[in-house]
This record gives C-alpha cells, structure tokens and sequence, in this order.
C-alpha cells in the first residue's frame, strides 16, 4: 500500500511539473504575441524547449480538437485531461485501501 502512495506522490509531483511548463508556455506565447517583450535569444530558445517538451502531449489532443482559429485549447484540455488522470489514481488508491 505504501509503494501505490509512493507512486501517486511521484506521479502527481510530475504532473504537476507538466502544468507549470503549459502555463508558462502560454504566457511566454502571450508576451510575445502581444509584443511585451522583445523576442530575444533566451526567451525563444526556453520557449522551444518547453514546445519540444510539451508537443509530444498536445499533438494528439490537437488532431481532436475543432479548429477555433486564433485561440489554442489544447493546453487546458491537457491540464484537464492529468487532473482527471490525478483524481482516478487517488480513488484506485483509495479504494484498495
């Protein structure tokens, strides 16, 4: 029982890493797309990276989802998607408790 909380723990604590890049992620985007700031060589190559990070997660949600133009979905699909994904594991838990 101790190794399933182990796991919930490391599995939430990643989740939550996940979360944090897709906010930050969509702010850095709408800095730049409101031109906040300039786009120097830091701020896109940190960009980059987090879109590199997270492309392999929001490409698939991205194919579902309906074309709404200018706004992007998918990254607050994604937050839904692992929070739901948080709260099935803690009931799975819970109930072999």
């Amino acid at each position: 029982m101790q190794a399933l909380i182990t796991i919930s723990n490391i599995i939430s604590m990643l989740a939550s890493v996940i979360i944090m890049l897709v906010i930050i992620q969509f702010v850095i985007g709408l800095l730049f797309a409101f031109n906040v700031v300039g786009r120097n060589q830091f701020l896109m190559s940190f960009y980059e990276g987090i879109n590199r990070l997270l492309d392999p997660l929001l490409r698939p949600i991205r194919r579902f989802m309906p074309n709404t133009g200018m706004v992007d979905f998918s990254p607050l699909v994604l937050i839904l998607l692992i929070n739901i994904v948080l709260i099935v594991l803690d009931g799975i838990i819970m109930g072999a408790a």
